[in-house]
């Protein structure tokens, strides 16, 4: 009995494998080449601008207040909180985890 079934396996894949070496799409295989854009050779692409019309709907969201665009760093600033949110690709990362701390200009006290 094992035998009559590895036998009939041998042969249906025997079959299956004429069918498939016969395929149409398997003999041209230059017709259907894809060209692969390498990443390492895109080095200096410039980042998308960052839309200032978003300015008017966006706010920070743990306090809800405006922010400030910055394009020297390309962050949104809050500087109520002294946080930065980062615009990665003209996308702005409102996630307050990924949000940098920024030094706020406070008044110094002087020590007592």
């Amino acid at each position: 009995m094992f035998k009559d079934v590895l036998v009939r396996f041998a042969l249906g894949t025997a079959r299956v494998y004429r069918h498939v070496s016969r395929s149409p799409w398997q003999q041209t295989p230059a017709a259907s080449r894809v060209t692969v854009r390498s990443f390492t050779a895109v080095k200096d692409e410039v980042p998308p601008p960052f839309d200032s019309s978003l300015l008017e709907i966006l706010v920070c969201p743990l306090s809800k207040k405006p922010l400030r665009y910055n394009p020297d760093t390309n962050e949104l600033i809050n500087e109520e909180l002294g946080i930065a949110y980062p615009i990665i690709d003209g996308i702005p990362n409102m996630i307050p985890q990924d949000a940098r701390l920024i030094g706020k200009d406070e008044p110094q006290t002087p020590a007592q």
